[in-house]
């Protein structure tokens, strides 16, 4: 290479490294659903697009109340579907559930496969958390379908049915 064909190359060099590039951050498109996420935080309103069914609306603006039956669909963390996956739901029993119902049993099922159920007595906070075979876990999205024993019926005060308390579910690598 000659002096004379590198200093138009040199010029050029100079002028892009002056430039100033703003970084592009890609949003999706009407077209490109949103991918999905493998925890989500019920407090957050773009979560209600992996929340199936049985979940009311954002209550102080962190939680939300269930029905009796409700579902959510989940992103498997990486080599889950070699290694399997913890399912964890934080979860409040609250205090005027335990007064009415005495005691609320909870069950998880995933690809057709029932977790083992939790029996909870006692009004708290608790963490459901169960192993989830590999077996059960393929592709981009996992749907697990809750289902209490029972749940508060529609009343005077609430037109709602009413389950638990829910504050986050996601899949965690093993």
């Amino acid at each position: 290479m000659t002096i004379r064909s590198s200093v138009p190359l040199a010029a050029l060099l100079l002028v892009a490294g002056a430039c100033n590039y703003e970084k592009v951050h890609k949003q999706p498109t009407i077209e490109e659903a949103p991918r999905l996420a493998s925890t989500v935080h019920m407090g957050d309103p773009t979560a209600a697009t992996q929340l199936v069914s049985g979940f009311h609306d954002i209550e102080g603006g962190r939680w939300r109340w269930t029905q009796q039956q409700f579902a959510v669909t989940l992103r498997p963390p990486v080599q889950a579907a070699r290694k399997g996956a913890v399912l964890e739901l934080h979860l409040t029993v609250p205090e005027p559930s335990i007064e009415k119902l005495k005691s609320l049993t909870l069950t998880a099922l995933v690809g057709g496969a029932a977790l083992a159920p939790e029996t909870y007595r006692k009004a708290g906070e608790y963490v459901y958390r169960r192993d989830v075979d590999a077996k059960l876990i393929s592709g981009d999205a996992v749907r697990i379908e809750f289902q209490l024993d029972k749940a508060m019926a529609p009343g005077a005060s609430d037109l709602r049915e009413l389950g638990i308390v829910v504050e986050s579910a996601g899949l965690m690598a093993k």
